[in-house]
């Protein structure tokens, strides 16, 4: 019970307290600035309400609060891409992990962001890491990567019978958030559609990866009917569809070209069949995972596609995956593929982990300024949020971590962080929970907590 009372006390302080700079014009003096996309040797990062004003090497305007970074590294905030920051706490409890729906009449239309928790304890962990937003991803309630389930029991709810597609394709859409205190992290919803391919998508569509293709074209023709027909649609007076209309709804800007469909794909073979299927329907692509795309870089390349991957995948952890390599990272970027680096074990629990993945890609041939680029503004202009923030520019949101060293060296540790120019607290439930054990639980009077202050 004690416990307990340290956990919710924990999440009130977490959400009311700490001094936010928000308002204040403040300039961040003397650091070795990152901005994204150029490094400012002793620069100066104004802030003032929410958002950069300038950065540069001049001095600090007059009334401005200095605050010195002499001698430290200040950077963007990191983005996590392909996240379940706040929207999974706990991936084993079901009732705490709202990142899937296996409902067949709520697929493409199911939107992740309803479901984030401001309040998650792995917010401010990620945060403490230098992350202060992330894309947001379902995952498709087939299991892993959309690999069905076999646990006895009823994966796909829904209206059954009535002729939607079961399981469907899609996983539903995706949401940037931000990690700053407050009780609304949503910054936009529904910013990319999401569907598995390769191994993982023939498992749903009956086996196959040639039925899946297949149904996924005949799906987008039916969203095509529907757009044009909406009124014979509500008379009934149009054929029956496989998806209900909320999916049809929320596939529409798949269809035509405006809202980009993340696609999870490991194989080469299958990165080139995705691309194709991209040209010949007019889908705007992003590639996840993508271990093999170095085979296929020039063609990733040629058709502007982005990636998002993991450069320490480098295992054949399937067939999918046999020609795995570190390298990955390297080769795209050598051939002009945009990519955004992402954490590990779905950028939830250890969203943290992306510049330790971006220190290794480094050591395996990225250069260093695309390594930051990938954790910084890539994600942010792969999502159509340019500017908007992963930047220090001015315009931007004022997102800013100062680093006690290089933010890619696993010792520097982030020694403040800022989400839209408010101050965040630089502790967790972690440290809290250490704060108050590692004397073994006991007070200075020698008697447990439970007996009293």
């Amino acid at each position: 019970m004690r416990l307990n009372r340290l956990i919710l006390g924990a999440v009130a302080a977490l959400a009311l307290a700490t001094p936010s700079l928000a308002q204040e014009l403040t300039a961040i003096t003397g650091g070795r600035v990152l901005t994204g996309t150029s490094v400012i040797e002793n620069g100066t990062v104004v802030l003032r309400n929410g958002r950069i004003v300038s950065v540069g090497t001049g001095a600090a305007p007059s009334g401005a609060r200095i605050i010195d970074a002499t001698g430290k590294v200040v950077a963007p905030g990191f983005v996590a891409v392909d996240s379940g920051l706040g929207g999974s706490e706990v991936s084993s409890v079901r009732g705490s992990n709202d990142l899937s729906s296996s409902a067949n009449s709520v697929s493409a239309a199911f939107d992740v962001s309803y479901g984030l928790d401001p309040w998650s304890f792995t917010l401010p962990v990620a945060r403490l890491g230098g992350v202060t937003r992330a894309i947001v991803t379902p995952s498709h309630s087939g299991g892993n990567d959309g690999n069905h389930r076999d646990d006895g029991d009823a994966d796909f709810a829904g209206v059954g019978d009535g002729g939607l597609q079961a399981p469907g394709l899609f996983a539903g859409q995706a949401a940037v958030i931000h990690l700053g205190q407050g009780n609304d992290i949503l910054v936009k919803a529904r910013v990319a559609m999401v569907a598995p391919f390769g191994e993982a998508g023939a498992g749903i569509a009956g086996g196959a990866r040639g039925a899946q293709f297949i149904q996924f074209k005949e799906t987008l023709a039916e969203v095509r009917l529907f757009a044009r027909n909406r009124s014979a649609y509500d008379r009934a007076g149009l054929r029956d569809l496989s998806l209900s209309r909320a999916d049809l709804e929320a596939l529409i800007p798949v269809a035509n070209g405006t809202m980009p469909l993340i696609v999870t794909v490991h194989r080469a073979a299958d990165i080139q069949q995705v691309l194709r299927l991209g040209r010949e329907e007019g889908v705007k692509l992003i590639l996840d995972g993508a271990e093999e795309a170095w085979l296929v870089a020039d063609q990733i390349a040629a058709d502007n596609v982005p990636v998002l991957l993991n450069p320490i995948s480098n295992l054949p952890g399937s067939l999918e995956m046999r020609a795995a390599r570190m390298e990955n990272a390297a080769a795209l970027q050598a051939a002009g593929v945009v990519i955004a680096i992402k954490g590990n074990e779905g950028s939830t629990h250890r969203a943290r982990d992306i510049r330790y993945n971006a220190g290794n890609a480094v050591s395996h041939g990225l250069s260093y300024d695309a390594a930051i680029a990938a954790i910084t503004v890539n994600p942010a202009r792969i999502f159509g949020m340019a500017g908007q923030f992963g930047e220090l520019k001015a315009g931007a949101a004022a997102d800013v971590v100062i680093w006690s060293g290089d933010p890619l060296e696993p010792l520097s540790q982030a020694e403040a962080v800022y989400v839209g120019g408010a101050a965040q607290p630089m502790t967790s439930r972690q440290f809290l929970l250490r704060d108050r054990y590692r004397t073994g639980g006991v007070q200075a009077n020698g008697m447990p907590p439970a007996y009293g202050q």
